[in-house]
């Protein structure tokens, strides 16, 4: 893309269609008079009296305790120096943004029009009880550190200038990643800063924390090395003046451990880098252009580990993995600051993330096959969604004892979990799904393992300790795409086809044949049969060699149910299997059936579908409150389509009274109570949720559950398999990694259900 186009799109980005980044929306409702009495005039007394005795009491009834200010004068706009307050407006913006993406906190950006330090304090002191908390931004130096210390002293929220601290503690998790990769002792190495600037000063001091000895540092500024000899220096630049006897950036680099650039492009040349100790650290974090580019650098010393300030490159310093987290606990504990625990805090927690299994979704964004701790993955990626559950913990444990935090907090799983239902109402069911997978893993047979994606799913469920993966598919295409994964583990594989499996291939099919014998089967058809992968993995499930079954990723799905209904059977009592999904909405679950076995179910495959998915429901923990849909209420239609309907519905109530249904409904009325009250006050259903829905056929419930996917980006766990005798999931052709995983943890927890279920 030219410049002149990134340009126009970069304009059109911020003016369309509504100028800027950022708005504000209401929390309450507003619609009526009465609402409107209570947020304004006169209700809002009340809470104003309140705070009048308890000035405490701001937290409880307004927004401060989630609303940070983002606040700049616009002195030292990242690569763009001083250009001013208004100019500065759509940074300020931008990190509202990030704020509110990706930890859910509100922000006010707060330009303020004055470069005397004196005037700016006084300007930020006089609007601080409006917030939780202060970001600065794009403040120059000296003025920056002034000014923070200041605001952090007199003030009682917690004061960050990120373009110090941020850069700080996620260069610093780096640090401490890749001096675990070289084996290099933090107390040993040479460091060399090119740049004096307040980024560059708080790095280097948390390097110091961290364990670097400040004789070991080599600081640079556009002048040269800063020497002890040197005339006219600042206060802040004498702490890290240096006794060493050399004057350029050249020579400070010679046999230098790490390299930390906080500058400008192009400064370091392939032979200051060859000049490097072995295994050199190389963060060029000047942008948009770093000290050397990744590649030159790469190309230089096959040795290095690189990071730079760019998203196009691997190991991206962004303070994005930073401060809102930071901010976040900090503002759940009501911290009075931010100290060096808590940042600190931050910079262990990066590091550890980085050396956990990562997230399919993170490889997906970053279109990674795999990523791995090594050196090109040494601290999390932006995206990574565990961030919102790991970084503000462990800031907020920091905060607490180091004696900063004014409300502690006591559950720490409850606060996770508040944390994790900040990043959406998908994640909390998921994470109750693995949960309950993790508190007694089974084996589980991946059918068609010699797929990457499937392979990646069964790493995933290996790593996360859902389950125990047995790999079924060709061995050789296995054992190279687990070599491609980093997919270490010893676990269990079969090829169905090779001579290895001859034995259990036999004894399958003798079984098989013993209970197809009078169905048209021999005994040759069955060994011949047992060859393929699907017959193989459900004999294993019949056999007690596994625990569960999903397969499906690379076949239509009538192709596969098949030989499942044929070898694992019907569960007691059940005369038709089906099918349901668990829709993960932004009004909360929803189950849907049947989505894609039964395509005219009768009156009677009705109720039993109703009774399955009942079922499945109390098997995720939730209590069942069921829709049976159609196109008409309450027998407004005589249409046979309502009549089987009003049939299910009338033998549920008269054999299972205690089960919460009704029907037949139109999807309006099911879903909204205040309608269904007000027209059929008569309803089972009245006062309840509901978050089950059973459809008249299969042609609606798959448009429906489909267009749900697509429009409202309802993620899916499905289709799950209901009333087979053993726990076999089949997946949907072409199911990702993730949809593949949360299916393993169904297959998983249905086996919990049915190994109980023989013992009671």
């Amino acid at each position: 893309m030219s410049d002149s186009r990134k340009r126009h799109e970069a304009l059109v980005y911020h003016a369309k269609p509504k100028p800027g980044k950022i708005e504000v929306n209401p929390t309450k409702k507003y619609t009526t008079q009465h609402d409107l009495a209570l947020a304004y005039s006169p209700g809002v007394a009340e809470p104003c009296l309140e705070i009048a005795k308890d000035k405490n009491n701001v937290y409880k009834y307004t927004a401060k305790s989630n609303l940070v200010a983002v606040i700049t004068n616009g002195t030292a706009v990242l690569g763009l120096g001083d250009i001013g307050p208004e100019a500065s407006k759509p940074v300020m913006e931008g990190k509202g943004l990030l704020f509110k993406i990706f930890a859910d906190i509100d922000v006010f950006d707060i330009e303020i029009d004055a470069k005397d330090v004196d005037k700016f304090v006084e300007t930020v002191k006089a609007i601080a009880p409006t917030f939780g908390g202060i970001n600065l931004e794009d403040i120059k130096a000296p003025e920056a550190f002034e000014i923070e210390r200041r605001l952090k002293e007199e003030l009682e929220i917690p004061v960050m200038h990120d373009d110090q601290h941020g850069t700080a503690i996620i260069s610093a998790a780096a640090l401490k990643n890749a001096l675990d990769i070289t084996n290099k002792n933090i107390s040993e190495i040479r460091i060399v800063v090119n740049g004096a600037g307040a980024a560059a000063i708080s790095c280097t001091k948390l390097y110091i924390s961290l364990g670097v000895k400040v004789e070991n540092v080599i600081m640079c500024d556009s002048k040269g090395v800063i020497r002890t000899d040197r005339d006219f220096l600042t206060p802040t630049k004498k702490q890290f003046a240096t006794d060493i006897h050399v004057n350029t950036l050249e020579e400070a680099m010679q046999n230098a451990d790490v390299f930390i650039g906080l500058s400008k492009g192009n400064v370091v040349t392939p032979e200051m880098l060859l000049s490097m100790a072995k295994d050199p650290i190389v963060f060029a974090m000047a942008n948009p252009e770093p000290e050397i580019s990744y590649d030159l650098a790469c190309t230089t010393r096959e040795d290095v580990i690189m990071a730079t300030g760019r998203s196009d490159n691997p190991n991206q310093v962004n303070n994005v993995l930073g401060f809102p987290f930071i901010f976040r606990g900090a503002l759940d504990v009501r911290a009075t600051k931010i100290n060096e625990a808590m940042k600190m805090a931050a910079v262990n927690a990066l590091a550890d993330l980085a050396k956990q299994s990562v997230p399919e979704q993170v490889n997906i964004v970053y279109d990674e096959v795999s990523l791995s701790y090594g050196k090109e993955y040494i601290i999390p990626k932006p995206f990574d969604p565990r961030l919102i559950y790991e970084i503000p913990p462990a800031v907020a444990k920091a905060a607490i004892a180091s004696g900063v935090a004014l409300e502690p907090i006591k559950d720490w799983d409850k606060y996770r979990d508040q944390l994790m239902d900040r990043s959406g109402i998908a994640s909390k069911e998921i994470r109750l799904l693995h949960n309950r997978a993790k508190r007694s893993p089974k084996s589980i047979v991946f059918a068609e393992a010699d797929h990457l994606d499937v392979l990646k799913a069964a790493q995933r469920v290996y790593e996360e300790k859902l389950g125990y993966p047995i790999l079924l598919g060709r061995k050789e295409v296995i054992l190279a795409l687990k070599n491609e994964l980093c997919f270490m583990a010893e676990v269990p594989i079969y090829d169905p086809k090779t001579d290895e499996e001859t034995e259990r291939r036999n004894r399958f099919a003798v079984k098989y044949w013993e209970t197809r014998q009078r169905k048209g089967i021999s005994l040759s058809q069955a060994k011949k049969l047992m060859r393929e992968r699907n017959y193989f993995a459900a004999m294993m499930v019949n056999e007690g060699e596994a625990d569960s079954l999903i397969t499906g990723y690379s076949r239509p799905y009538p192709t596969v149910v098949k030989p499942m209904i044929e070898l694992i059977g019907k569960d007691r009592g059940v005369t038709r299997i089906a099918a349901a999904n668990l829709m993960l909405t932004k009004q909360g679950p929803m189950f849907l059936a049947d989505t894609t076995i039964n395509i005219n179910p009768t009156a009677k495959d009705l109720a039993k579908i109703s009774q399955m998915t009942y079922k499945l429901v109390k098997m995720f923990g939730m209590k069942p409150n069921t829709a049976m849909l159609s196109f008409s209420n309450f027998g407004s239609s005589k249409s046979d389509s309502s009549r089987k309907i009003q049939e299910a519905i009338s033998y549920i109530h008269r054999h299972f009274p205690h089960v919460i249904i009704d029907g037949e409904l139109q999807a309006d009325f099911a879903l909204n109570p205040e309608m269904l009250a007000k027209e059929f006050p008569f309803s089972k259903l009245n006062g309840k949720k509901v978050n089950v829905l059973i459809f008249p056929n299969l042609e609606s419930a798959n448009i429906t559950y489909k267009l749900l996917k697509q429009i409202d980006r309802s993620e899916s766990i499905g289709p799950i398999i209901l009333g087979l005798k053993k726990p076999v999931h089949i997946l949907q052709l072409g199911a990702s990694v993730d949809e593949m995983v949360n299916m393993a943890a169904v297959a998983i927890v249905d086996a919990q259900q049915k190994q109980q279920k023989v013992k009671n």
